[in-house]
């Protein structure tokens, strides 16, 4: 960690992990609203499918619902690592540079593991 960087504050800490706090369990109802309509909805198309039609549109809507799961998922185990990194002390701290993360980025995406700069040069 960059000796020149700032630590965050004990509030600042406490802020951002009830923003994580709260956006995971949003993305955990959400998920198991999901997955009960998957278990509701997707046998019972599947049964009564006469036509390919049907069958392709039950199928798409199937891959769909089953992407955003895959997605919500993945930033559930990202908010666990940025929870972690509180816990820890390095919460906030890019971890390619090491620099302080803006605090403008971490309010948009809290569970942010690299700096703008860094991320923009890793999707370059």
């Amino acid at each position: 960690m960059n000796g020149l960087a700032k630590r965050f504050t004990a509030g600042e800490f406490a802020r951002f992990k009830d923003l994580l706090l709260e956006r995971r369990r949003l993305l955990l109802g959400d998920l198991r609203t999901l997955e009960e309509s998957a278990a509701r909805n997707v046998p019972e198309v599947l049964e009564n499918t006469s036509q390919m039609a049907d069958f392709s549109a039950a199928r798409e809507a199937s891959d769909f619902s089953l992407g955003r799961r895959e997605s919500e998922t993945t930033e559930i185990q990202e908010i666990d690592d940025a929870l972690e990194r509180i816990d820890e002390g390095s919460f906030g701290f890019c971890e390619e540079c090491a620099g302080r993360i803006a605090g403008d980025r971490l309010e948009a995406i809290p569970y942010a593991r690299l700096c703008l700069t860094c991320k923009s040069a890793e999707e370059a």
